[in-house]
């Protein structure tokens, strides 16, 4: 019976061993995972959860029990030590487990600040897993002072989550404006606006210099000379894949596990799929930091281990909650020349990035028509004059349809 093994139990994980069997593979699936619960949703734990709005059990992406009724063995609780893909072998601690297709899906891991500066002093955190998130979410009272190193979307969804809860917030990016590496200057503004409007201290241009304090942090120095007082600190100043598994075991890396169009590594009956991997996509080759990501390639992996032949067409999109604001993003903004804004009214506005003619993306707060249409826009190569986007009273459904 032909054996499938499934290393990272996180959304990419569950989501091809759910395929598979729901695809009709009738071979033997494990899905090995370090943490010991069931594969669950990531997004919530900087936002609902963090804020006690969604509990555990409703974390998890299926019922335990799902994996024992569809006869896929769970490994919780379980580190990989060693893949050898010439005997196609995994070493889990005393047991080697044969396979005869093996998925890598494990995913990303957070940087860290160095221990020089402070970084493992008591009460600095990460935001990326259930363990993360359960051991600050005691600090989070009324009138304690955090501060958040990073501007990126996790440190700016912590922040909105300390603020509703009555926190001290100070926020510290080094880079010139938050979001820089991801976002336009218009989107920048209007996220730094709204913090802003809930009280929390946004400092951009200004380094961490160090962390202080004896044993537990107490606060932290700036690259600027200035001294700010804090009782825990969040770090979110962003994610690495995680490859040093297949490293070990010699599987070519490039800005993460290196995959082709259909999902296969550089060694035999090894696949990849999500945050851990880069793959083709317009003739250059990205890596893709998201939820949809991770279903929809782990799903065309585990489709092309039956033997489907399909390659993976991305078709990125993202989101991002924050107070009262939603914020939705379709496409890919990379080499934008312009920025063209739609505002149709007082609570939504929308950027549309342009390259020249061609529409790229588009960042929605509160806007999910303009998201909506934009995203298929999009995926459908079209690209409408930018003047009609601008006008509020333009038709946006029909100018999809043109």
């Amino acid at each position: 019976m032909s054996q499938v093994i499934v290393i990272g139990a996180g959304q990419a994980g569950a989501s091809c061993v759910a395929k598979l069997r729901n695809s009709g593979f009738d071979g033997g699936i494990t899905l090995i995972g370090a943490e010991p619960v069931p594969p669950y949703q990531r997004p919530p734990l900087s936002k609902a959860y963090l804020m006690g709005d969604m509990t555990l059990d409703r974390l998890f992406l299926r019922p335990e029990s799902f994996y024992a009724e569809h006869n896929i063995n769970l490994r919780m609780g379980h580190r990989v030590d060693a893949i050898d893909t010439a005997a196609q072998t995994v070493t889990l601690g005393d047991e080697v487990l044969p396979y005869d297709d093996l998925v890598l899906t494990t995913g990303s891991v957070p940087n860290r600040l160095p221990a020089a500066i402070g970084g493992d002093l008591e009460g600095v955190f990460t935001v990326r897993d259930l363990a993360d998130v359960d051991a600050m979410a005691p600090r989070f009272t009324e009138g304690a002072r955090v501060l958040i190193v990073g501007g990126g979307y996790i440190g700016l969804e912590a922040a909105a989550v300390a603020a509703k809860l009555g926190l001290k917030v100070t926020l510290v990016e080094m880079a010139d404006r938050i979001l820089q590496r991801v976002a336009a200057p218009e989107t920048s503004d209007f996220f730094r606006d709204l913090h802003r409007s809930h009280g929390v201290e946004i400092l951009e241009g200004v380094g961490l210099d160090h962390l202080t304090g004896t044993g537990a942090v107490s606060g932290a120095k700036l690259t600027d000379g200035s001294e700010i007082e804090a009782d825990f600190v969040i770090v979110g100043v962003g994610i690495r894949p995680s490859i040093a598994l297949a490293e070990a075991a010699g599987i070519e890396i490039e800005n993460g596990i290196k995959v082709d169009a259909q999902g296969r590594t550089s060694a035999a009956h090894v696949w990849a799929a999500g945050d851990c991997t880069s793959f083709p996509h317009q003739g250059g080759r990205i890596r893709l930091e998201s939820v949809p990501n991770a279903i929809e390639q782990a799903e065309c992996a585990a489709q092309n281990i039956m033997g489907a032949g399909e390659d993976y067409l991305a078709k990125p999109w993202f989101w991002s909650d924050q107070y009262d604001v939603k914020l939705q993003i379709g496409g890919l903004n990379t080499g934008y020349d312009r920025v063209v804004t739609r505002r149709t009214d007082e609570d939504s506005v929308s950027f549309w990035y342009y390259q020249g003619d061609q529409l790229l993306a588009v960042d929605a707060m509160n806007d999910p028509r303009g998201y909506m249409v934009g995203k298929r826009m999009i995926e459908a190569g079209k690209s409408p004059d930018s003047a009609l986007i601008e006008d509020p009273a333009s038709n946006l459904k029909a100018l999809l349809k043109a």
